[in-house]
């Protein structure tokens, strides 16, 4: 009997986080903001060289955000970004050590491993972190 009372305690306390972590993610766009604060924009390239992408993070329905040492580069895909998931991984193909604009990506649940659809990359623009004087 002491179980059901801890166990209510327990599922009231989850419900009340879980609507506040999930309004905190539904804002692509502020999370983009967020991992870009304090970096300046340079010119969009049309290529990276995979060697040396040391990691990535997708902004849900929004870009890819891949890492080169500390600059990131933001790829907002021309079509599909909205089949972008936090979870997916991503199955890259290519031909060349570069990944390019124009190269396709496939999209893996990560729970299952099934591909969930697929998506052409856009520009990759660098961002720098900010200098301070």
């Amino acid at each position: 009997m002491r179980e059901i009372p801890f166990r209510l305690a327990l599922a009231t306390a989850l419900a009340l986080l879980l609507p506040a972590t999930a309004s905190a993610r539904l804002d692509p766009d502020a999370e983009l903001d967020k991992l870009l604060a304090g970096r300046v924009m340079g010119q969009p390239a049309d290529c990276l060289s995979l060697p040396n992408v040391t990691g990535n993070t997708i902004v849900e329905g929004r870009a890819i955000v891949y890492r080169i040492g500390t600059r990131l580069y933001v790829n907002v895909p021309p079509d599909g970004a909205r089949q972008l998931r936090r979870d997916d991984i991503i199955v890259t193909r290519t031909f060349s050590t570069n990944l390019c604009r124009g190269d396709v990506i496939r999209l893996l649940d990560r729970t299952a491993s099934i591909p969930h659809g697929f998506i052409s990359l856009g520009q990759f623009v660098p961002y720098t972190k900010a200098k301070t004087r």
